[in-house]
């Protein structure tokens, strides 16, 4: 199917009649997809034996598992980009209700840092994700350089949101 054929899919026409209205197809998009990825985290870490955790806690998880190294707040929040530390913390405090984190000291800072059974809630979660969704994404036959650009062309579509953000901040 050729993009002649593509009508713009938006879920606000009013502002699809701006400069440039394929952002808000673009809008849409990441409205869709953030909204069926934290569906997916959140069924996929039920479906490998976690049911009671919310996105934000199993992002928490992972980020705090990613090199298994203690982690401070401050660094998983810039990670994250989360500027509210208190969502960061409240997740923090049920991982480690649920025995997933450890907290401990590096200096005067508090640090978390995964526990076995943390690890184990992440590996069972990465074998389900490889089961449940990349194996039926490669029948996709993506082209690996094209999810790196995807990636890279989101990050940098973040960095404009917050310039953005700052201007209205400020007028």
């Amino acid at each position: 199917m050729t993009d002649e054929f593509l009508d713009p899919v938006v879920s606000s026409s009013h502002l699809a009649t701006g400069s440039f209205p394929e952002i808000s197809e673009v809008e849409f998009g990441l409205t869709l997809a953030n909204n069926a990825f934290h569906r997916w985290m959140t069924r996929c870490m039920a479906t490998a034996g976690y049911p009671d955790l919310s996105p934000m806690e199993i992002l928490v998880l992972h980020t705090v598992y990613n090199r298994n190294k203690p982690k401070k707040l401050a660094d998983i929040c810039l990670v994250l980009h989360i500027e509210d530390t208190h969502n960061v913390n409240y997740a923090l405090r049920k991982l480690k209700a649920a025995g997933l984190v450890t907290e401990g000291r590096v200096g005067k800072e508090k640090t978390v840092q995964v526990s076995d059974l943390g690890a184990q809630a992440c590996d069972d979660y990465r074998q389900m994700r490889e089961r449940l969704l990349l194996k039926t994404l490669k029948t996709l036959e993506l082209e690996p350089g094209d999810v790196s650009r995807l990636a890279a062309l989101l990050r940098l579509m973040s960095g404009q949101y917050d310039q953005a953000a700052r201007a209205a901040t400020t007028y």
